[in-house]
């Protein structure tokens, strides 16, 4: 499902900032955008964020701020460092004849000479901040996410309300299956001149009786029912169900699928159109479920 939430919290002169965005993917895949700074806390990131959102693509950007009034605080001179870089530079221009000392320019220049408070602290210095700025936009995130769910439950329900009503149809409906098929062949045998037979008759009762094993979609319709039990279930449970669902579809199309193969009537067979119009709808929106 889809989502944007945003976090700040400021900490030791320094200022995060963690911003979450979601969109639907059928599997669960993160990407974090880190500074230089905090790249070891990726895992802690990630960890935080599995525990909240089962399914979909999260985007997660941390950003480092300077605290207000803490910028002309966060320059620091290692000077060890800068004595070792004279030493080095003044020893490799003497090697290479070159003319001209070795300037001060060119010594506050070397990596590492001159730091930030940032470069100075360790990864684990700025957890603290990062997991509050991301505890409140995975808040953020998460309201935005049910209200959604929320209305993709309301359209998933409408869509297995019209299933209910096509099964109840052809539940409805199909005990006349055979008769009917009994009565167009006797028509049939009579339309051919031949002389109709009897209702007890033992070649006729054989052939409806073929008929009504070979066409019986009770079993199918039955565990549509099941499925359908089970959808309402998982509206009911508070963890994620969006899996649950794909297979659930699956189930549903495999049931549809049989009933229209075996079903050898108008009127069932415009059901099963119906009910396969609702689940490919049913099964686009369940992509988007957690």
């Amino acid at each position: 499902m889809t989502g944007y939430g945003r976090g700040d919290c400021a900490q030791d002169g320094f200022k995060i900032t963690v911003e979450l965005s979601s969109v639907n993917r059928k599997q669960m895949e993160i990407s974090v955008n880190l500074p230089r700074e905090m790249e070891l806390l990726e895992a802690q990131i990630r960890d935080l964020i599995n525990h909240h959102i089962a399914r979909g693509r999260v985007t997660v950007r941390v950003l480092l701020h300077a605290g207000a009034g803490k910028a002309s605080a966060r320059m620091h001179l290692n000077i060890p460092l800068a004595k070792a870089y004279a030493r080095e530079l003044a020893r490799l221009s003497k090697q290479l004849k070159l003319p001209g000392p070795v300037t001060l320019d060119q010594v506050t220049r070397a990596p590492g000479v001159l730091q930030t408070d940032a470069d100075l602290a360790v990864e684990e210095d700025f957890w603290p901040a990062v997991e509050k700025a991301l505890k409140q936009a995975l808040t953020q995130m998460m309201k935005m996410r049910e209200r959604e769910g929320a209305h993709l439950a309301e359209d998933l329900a409408m869509r297995v309300a019209v299933m209910r009503k096509a099964t109840a149809h052809i539940t409805g409906h199909a005990p006349a299956v055979a008769e009917r098929y009994r009565r167009q062949l006797v028509e049939r045998i009579k339309s051919a001149g031949l002389e109709a037979p009897g209702v007890e008759d033992e070649r006729l009762l054989k052939e409806v009786v073929y008929f009504a094993d070979r066409s019986d979609i009770s079993e199918e319709l039955t565990r549509l029912q099941s499925h359908f039990q089970q959808f309402d279930d998982g509206r009911k449970s508070k963890e994620p169900v969006g899996r649950m669902l794909d297979f659930l579809a699956q189930e549903i199309n495999r049931e549809i699928n049989t009933i229209g193969s075996k079903a050898n009537d108008s009127l069932i067979s415009r059901e099963v159109v119906t009910l396969k119009a609702e689940l490919e709808k049913f099964r686009e929106q369940v992509q988007n479920v957690e």
